[in-house]
């Protein structure tokens, strides 16, 4: 059942709403001072912020990506650390650890160190070259937004994001990232190569003298506001029975449609639906709308449920590829 919103409620979430796309403008301003020609993927990166959620950024290297992280740490005003991810890095690298020391007076205890984890906005740069040992430290951090060492829970800063980068041209020498960490990720995004336009300008930019740098447009508790903010806001009938459908046009299982049933090994689970519907409302709100629309589905169906669908044996063998069958999807909304 849609939640229905009084006329008193509806004002205030208008009024916050307002507010809250003043505050947005300015933060696109200023990462696209930084960063140019990626303006669908800061929009889909600040969606997955916007969200709670944590982002997956596929793309060759050069692309700005890890720059764009790092802007938008300074631009949102979030302590931000990065993470370069290798075959001999551990969990504890990540995590943390604890270590045995001794007072003056010979008394020993130990203590806990923490791991760069501990921050805001974690970059966790080609994450597939990690062991899955050291990836699966992420898990419960992504999740429950604490950590377990020896025994011991640690809470992790509010808000906590993972943006995690993808190089997906060398995959010698990697690990892909398993299922259930992929459905961890919000959103995962292609980063592709700029416009001639905006390749021009960041030449100018970036070559000179002098360098344009980011400055805060919001705090990390305005951000965290803002997710709350972002639950609050009403979603239609209409809009929630899409989202139904083609997370459940997307299974195997539930399936009407025939190239899902004979292409795909297995499709999106109800985390799906979920970040569907966080993230049509934050697009809505990106947009200075209230509520979502179906065109907001339709424009993040493909970054929501990519990653988790998976094409069988005969489907590749045939050469058939998901962006085909997403395509299919989007058509049933159209």
């Amino acid at each position: 059942m849609v939640e229905v919103v009084d006329a008193a409620e509806a004002e205030s979430l208008l009024q916050e709403a307002d507010q809250l796309a003043t505050r947005l403008a300015k933060v696109r301003e200023g990462v696209g001072r930084v960063i140019f020609g990626q303006e669908q993927v800061v929009e889909r990166t600040l969606i997955t912020l916007l969200s709670g959620g944590h982002l997956l950024l596929v793309g060759v290297p050069g692309l700005g990506k890890t720059k764009l992280v790092e802007t938008l740490g300074t631009v949102l005003g979030l302590d931000s650390r990065r993470v370069q991810f290798t075959p001999d890095l551990m969990p504890a690298d990540i995590l943390g650890s604890e270590v045995l020391e001794e007072d003056v007076h010979g008394k020993r205890a130990f203590r806990f160190i923490k791991g760069p984890v501990f921050c805001q906005l974690l970059m966790a740069d080609e994450i597939n070259r990690a062991s899955p040992r050291t990836q699966s430290a992420l898990l419960q951090a992504m999740q429950e937004q604490k950590v377990a060492i020896a025994g011991e829970i640690h809470a992790l800063p509010a808000p906590f994001h993972v943006l995690a980068t993808q190089n997906p041209i060398e995959q010698e020498g990697t690990y892909p990232l398993p299922e259930a960490q992929l459905d961890r990720f919000l959103l995962e995004i292609d980063v592709t190569y700029p416009d001639l336009a905006a390749e021009r300008a960041m030449l100018l930019a970036t070559t000179g003298a002098k360098e344009a740098r980011a400055v805060p447009a919001m705090t990390g508790a305005d951000l965290a506001a803002a997710q709350l903010l972002i639950r609050r806001l009403p979603v239609g009938e209409q809009v929630l029975e899409a989202i139904l459908r083609v997370v459940r046009s997307a299974r195997p299982e539930t399936t009407e449609i025939e190239a899902v049933r004979r292409h795909l090994a297995y499709g999106p689970g109800p985390r799906a639906a979920q970040a569907l519907m966080l993230a049509t409302r934050a697009r809505a709100v990106l947009d200075g709308r209230l509520s979502p629309s179906v065109e907001d589905v339709q424009a993040l169906l493909e970054p929501v449920l990519r990653h988790r669908m998976a094409l069988n044996f005969a489907a590749r063998a045939d050469g058939v590829r998901l962006a085909e069958v997403l395509d299919v999807l989007k058509a049933q909304l159209a």
